[in-house]
Parts: structure tokens; C-alpha cells; sequence
């Protein structure tokens, strides 16, 4: 036999044992499914059931809390107190089952299963979310430079508005997601995208034509503007959630749009000027298209359905809310603060 032959054999056995390892080690992993898919429904089941015992409970100290001694009233009180911080630990623990898919997520996907086990892949996922919303920033900001300054053409900007409405969906999606695996994105922030998706729509509809022409180059000036705000603020808000889970401040799955400290105001100073213009340019937006259905030659819906549900006010609002606390909890309630404490303190020293 020869020497090659033999190294082959040898090879073939080695195989075997690792195949024979595969196969054991494939039989380990689908017992394991099957036992975490059991632990799953016994520890939602335990849940539930410490929910209605809670409530039965309170329940009964409602009615049994006349004419108690001292010492039971305390009691009674501590197991109150208890009972009271019960509901977000059991929050919390829930947050790692598995979860019904919400109304639009089961439209889109069905009763897939979108939960995430690991803490690892809860937090991987939503860096890739905000990966994912700084590239193709990147890619719309390049197209529509060009469509602002070399190329006039309706086709390019058909491919760039479909890229605007294919990235507001495909946000949607992906924040339900990070909704269904206990993400605290707030309810503005969602329907902020739903409402881009449909004006997305409506200026990938749009026909080409004089009012189109009219309105174009504004429409990708101002695109052009906002991606370059939107750098800005990912820049910004990553910074400063950074900071808030080094110091333990923050949940692991909080965008970027999430919290705000007294230590942030330095940079948001910087910021809000940006915003304001934005939305200053938004609101001529709105202008411009509200004189533009009114000119006799306008005849296409997707002027007077884009002035209706123009976000410009909402945005304003929130912008101009965000400033306000900004400045009163930086001028008078930080100073305040910080005026008790020395209080407290000269008065610990006495």
C-alpha cells in the first residue's frame, strides 16, 4: 500500500470521528431547543400567574388594612412598597421571552419570530440599524448632489426617491423590531418615518413637468441640507448615549435619540441653529407648494396631498419643546439644584 493511499485512510477516519462529533453535537443542540422552547412557556407561564397573584393580593390588603396594630401596618405598608416595584422586574424579565409581533410587523412578516435571546445579538442588531441609517445617509447625500448640480434627469431622480422610500420602510421594519426586543424608541420617532415613507411616495409619483421642474431643485437642495444635519446629529447623539451607558445611565438597545443630560448642552448649542434652518427651509417648502396649488396650471394631487402631511409643524414643535427644557433645566433648575445641595451640606455641617 502506498504512503498516499495510507494518509488518505487516515484522513477518511479522522473524518469520520469529527462527523460522528457533528452528529452528537447536533443532537445536543436540538435537545437544547426543545428545552429552552419548554423553560420559555414555563417562565411565561410563572410570570402570569405572579401577575394575577399580585393583583389578587393588593387586593386583599385593601380589605384587610383597617384596624390593624402598628407593627402589622408596617408590615402592610412594606409589602406595598415591595408589590409596587414587582411590575418592572417583571417587565424586565419579560422583555427577554418572546413577544407577539405587533399589528404592522405580522402585516409585513407574518408570525415570524423576531425576538432575540442574547443580549450580543439585541446590541449587534441595533448597531447595525444605526450603521445602516448613516450609509445610506452617505449614499443620498452623493445622489442628490448630483441631481442638484450635474444631472437633470427624471429617471435618476426616481431611483433616489425610491431609495428614500425603500430606507423609510425598510426603518419601520427594523425599529418594530428593536420595539419587539425592548427597545424604548419613542412614538414620534416611528411615525416621523411612516409619514417620510408616504412623502417619499408621493414625490416618486410626482410626473415630470413644469410644476416638478419648478420645485425640484429646492426639494434637492433641501435634501442636500438634511443629510448633512443628519451627520451631524448622529455624531451628536451617538456621543452622548455613549457616555450615558458608560456611566450606566442608558438601556443597551437606546437610539440615538434617546436622553438627554446637563452636560450635553454644550454641544447642542452647536446643534439647534442647524435645526432651526431645516425646518425654516421646510416650512418654505410648505410655501412654495401651497402657491404652487394655487397656480392655474396645477393639476397633479401630489402638491396638495405633500402640503397636508408636510411635518413642518410637528417638527417645529418638537424641536422648539426640546430647546425650551434644554435652556430651563440648564438656567434655572441645574443652578437651583446644585444651590440645595450646598445648602444641605452647610447645613449637615451645623
Amino acid at each position: 500500500m502506498s504512503s498516499k493511499l495510507t494518509m488518505a485512510l487516515k484522513e477518511w477516519e479522522n473524518l469520520e470521528k469529527e462527523f460522528q462529533q457533528i452528529q452528537d453535537t447536533q443532537q445536543l443542540y436540538m435537545q437544547k431547543l426543545d428545552e429552552v422552547s419548554k423553560l420559555q412557556n414555563s417562565f411565561a407561564a410563572s410570570i402570569s400567574h405572579h401577575r394575577k397573584f399580585l393583583k389578587d393580593l393588593s387586593q386583599s390588603l385593601k380589605k384587610c388594612s383597617k384596624g390593624l396594630t402598628e407593627e402589622e401596618a408596617k408590615q402592610v405598608e412594606e409589602i406595598k412598597g415591595q408589590m409596587q416595584e414587582r411590575p418592572n422586574l417583571l417587565s424586565q424579565m419579560e422583555s427577554y421571552l418572546p413577544k407577539k409581533n405587533g399589528i404592522y410587523l405580522s402585516l409585513v412578516l407574518g408570525s415570524v419570530n423576531v425576538n432575540l435571546l442574547s443580549k450580543q445579538s439585541k446590541a449587534s442588531y441595533k448597531d447595525e440599524y444605526e450603521k445602516f441609517k448613516l450609509g445610506v445617509t452617505v449614499i443620498a447625500f452623493l445622489l442628490a448632489f448630483i441631481c442638484e448640480f450635474f444631472v437633470n434627469y427624471r429617471v435618476l431622480d426616481a431611483l433616489l426617491n425610491f431609495l428614500l422610500v425603500w430606507y423609510y420602510c425598510t426603518l419601520t421594519i427594523r425599529e418594530s423590531v428593536l420595539i419587539s426586543n425592548g427597545s424604548r424608541i419613542k412614538g414620534w420617532w416611528v411615525v416621523h418615518h411612516y409619514i417620510s415613507t408616504i412623502l417619499s411616495g408621493i414625490m416618486l409619483t410626482w410626473p415630470d413637468g413644469e410644476l416638478y421642474q419648478m420645485f425640484r431643485i429646492q426639494f434637492w437642495g433641501y435634501c442636500l441640507y438634511q443629510c448633512f444635519v443628519q451627520f451631524l446629529q448622529y455624531y451628536y447623539q451617538s456621543g452622548c448615549l455613549y457616555r450615558l451607558k458608560a456611566l450606566g445611565e442608558r438601556h443597551n438597545l437606546d437610539l440615538t435619540v434617546e436622553g438627554f443630560q446637563s452636560w450635553m448642552w454644550r454641544g447642542l448649542t452647536f446643534l439647534l441653529p442647524f435645526l432651526f434652518f431645516g425646518h425654516s427651509w421646510q416650512f418654505f417648502n410648505s410655501i412654495t407648494l401651497f402657491r404652487m396649488a394655487n397656480l392655474p396650471q396645477c393639476k397633479e394631487w401630489q402638491v396638495s396631498t405633500a402640503i397636508q402631511l408636510n411635518p413642518v409643524t410637528r417638527n417645529v414643535y418638537c424641536t422648539q419643546s426640546l430647546a425650551f427644557y434644554c435652556a430651563f433645566y440648564y438656567v434655572i433648575m441645574s443652578p437651583l439644584y446644585l444651590h440645595t445641595q450646598k445648602l444641605n451640606a452647610v447645613i449637615m455641617q451645623l
